[in-house]
């Protein structure tokens, strides 16, 4: 009966069922292009679909960490499955929104969910640096002693540097591996009027 109700008259039937293959259309269109079943996975290159992401992958790229942790490793809650990817879908649909926007600010800064969850990894993969078992056993309020300060306010260059901004990259940007292939991060036609410059 229900069900009956959402069926359109006759003379609406072929417009709205256009109008549903249109959304149906497009919403598949948007979801190739934006490589939506990337974000499912923990490669790093899936960061830099949005070259916004530019600076943070080039510096991750050059660090240390690049041999034992890719973004998610550090960027995504680790307790479980579920908070997993729920905080990538809720992230994912905020930086896409600002994307295409045109939103995106110039440095980008974590909010205060992601602070959380960097300072959690950090104690998750430190935490035999941080904490000392005999001193854990001798002092009430070590652990907090030890957890409460952001680990980045002693290590500020670690792992992605002090400059963060997309023009810290300069002319120095390298074609990056998104997806298994080579993307140019300088559009053709800006290269071409380069080279007509010099």
């Amino acid at each position: 009966m229900m069900f009956k109700k959402l069926i359109p008259p006759k003379q609406w039937q072929p417009v709205v069922f256009a109008l549903m293959g249109a959304i149906v259309g497009l919403t598949v269109y948007i979801a190739y292009n934006a490589r939506v079943t990337s974000y499912l996975s923990d490669d790093p290159e899936t960061c830099v679909n949005c070259h916004v992401m530019t600076p943070q992958f080039e510096s991750w790229k050059h660090s240390s960490h690049r041999e034992v942790a890719t973004c998610n490793d550090c960027h995504v809650p680790h307790d479980n499955f579920v908070s997993k990817y729920a905080f990538k879908a809720k992230d994912g649909l905020y930086h896409a929104s600002m994307y295409t926007l045109h939103m995106e600010p110039q440095v980008i800064k974590m909010h205060q969910p992601g602070r959380e969850t960097v300072q959690a990894n950090c104690v998750r993969c430190h935490g035999d640096q941080v904490m000392d078992p005999k001193d854990e056993s001798l002092v009430t309020s070590y652990v907090h002693n030890r957890t409460d300060r952001a680990c980045w306010e002693c290590h500020r260059e670690i792992p992605h540097g002090r400059v963060k901004s997309l023009s810290s990259v300069g002319y120095q940007i390298q074609t990056l591996p998104v997806q298994g292939e080579k993307k140019d991060v300088i559009p053709s036609w800006l290269e071409a009027a380069l080279k007509n410059k010099n």
